[in-house]
């Protein structure tokens, strides 16, 4: 679902007649939106345990389907789109974290759940309709990405209904109450610098997915080509999720998003050296130690880390500080500097948010063992 229409969304923005800053607005629309609306919904469900997160995410799920629908058959302008992008963000980017929420439950109540191996199935799954989708445009027009997200949406509409359906919060020790976002960062330095961390990861690679087409198109690509960049993006986070495993068994989740966001930052220098669109396919390599271990380590990370009676609330602010602030300062960023710099400067920028977002994450890394040596 995601693949159909965030692969392709900026590609459709350019096509409909909007600048490359326009796209970026919209794009930070949609995860501004989200970053209001998950921690909400998260804390109204972490305070509502008698209600199914399946069911929120349904609910969710048929309303995006709606908004969607109009998008596709009408044109609207700049205002109109950038309604539809910010209600989409409060509805669809909402998936997310509930999908995180409701793995994380069914560990929780005891479920043998591979979370790691679940999300490599989806990054492979993402991958292949990213692949079809970017023939599928080459063909039919990018606008025909649309009618794909509109099937795909129906689809997960389809799997709200059939998921088991589990309560909120399955484990409330002691009668403990939800707290609020703030309290939870307040209470946890530690965790709150490696969130500030995957702030800075994200904001460092998200725009060099949502500008795909522009870094595409700068190597002598086209919508096709797109697809093949969006298909090893995410098929390569399928052995990552192996990888992950290994790595969980040696070393602590902190530590493996360390290693992630080393590789992160990584990423936009490996493409700076790509001279060619075959390079750049095999750029994309640096995938599986960096964006692909960095999801899981991240879901494992705030499990561990927050209270059961939290952990929506958790999971829906790891979204809203990582993919989502990450995503809006990023692609607000992405969108005027490559209006002002072109391609080149996107890719400076990013290696520096990149490297801010390595520093932050050692620094919780001391945080947590200064936290330790004084609880001996």
């Amino acid at each position: 679902m995601f693949a159909a229409f965030c692969g392709f969304q900026t590609a459709i923005i350019l096509d409909r007649g909007f600048r490359q800053s326009a796209a970026g607005l919209f794009v930070s629309l949609g995860c501004l939106s989200g970053i209001f609306a998950q921690p909400i919904l998260g804390r109204w469900l972490d305070r509502h345990p008698e209600i199914p997160v399946k069911r929120a995410f349904g609910v969710c799920m048929a309303l995006a389907l709606g908004v969607h629908m109009v998008f596709l058959f009408t044109r609207p302008g700049f205002f109109g789109t950038a309604l539809i992008f910010l209600l989409l963000g409060v509805l669809e980017t909402n998936a997310y974290p509930l999908i995180d929420s409701i793995a994380v439950h069914m560990i929780a109540a005891g479920l043998d759940v591979d979370y790691s191996l679940g999300r490599g199935l989806g990054s492979l799954s993402y991958g292949v309709v990213c692949i079809l989708v970017g023939r599928q445009t080459a063909v039919w027009g990018v606008e025909s990405a649309l009618v794909t997200h509109a099937v795909l949406l129906a689809g997960m509409i389809c799997f709200a209904a059939a998921c088991p359906a589990l309560p909120g919060c399955p484990v409330r020790p002691n009668g403990e109450r939800s707290h609020s976002a703030l309290y939870l960062l307040r209470q946890n330095r530690a965790y709150t610098l490696m969130l500030a961390g995957g702030f800075f990861g994200m904001a460092a690679v998200l725009p060099l997915s949502s500008f795909a087409v522009t870094l595409v198109t700068s190597k002598g690509g086209d919508s096709a080509d797109l697809g093949v960049v969006m298909f090893l993006m995410a098929a390569l986070e399928f052995p990552a999720a192996f990888l992950f495993q290994y790595l969980r068994r040696r070393f602590s989740c902190q530590r493996i998003q360390v290693l992630a966001m080393f590789f992160m930052m990584l990423k936009p220098v490996v493409y700076r050296l790509s001279g060619s669109l075959h390079a750049f396919f095999a750029a994309q390599s640096i995938q599986i130690l960096g964006y692909g271990i960095f999801t899981p380590a991240n879901v494992y990370y705030t499990n561990e880390n927050i209270a059961p009676e939290d952990r929506v609330q958790g999971q829906s602010l790891k979204t809203v500080l990582t993919n989502g602030m990450g995503g809006v300062v990023g692609n607000l960023m992405a969108g005027a500097v490559i209006d002002r710099g072109g391609v080149g400067a996107l890719l400076a920028v990013s290696t520096a948010l990149g490297a801010v977002g390595v520093l932050f994450s050692l620094l919780s890394v001391r945080e947590r063992a200064r936290q330790e040596r004084a609880a001996v």
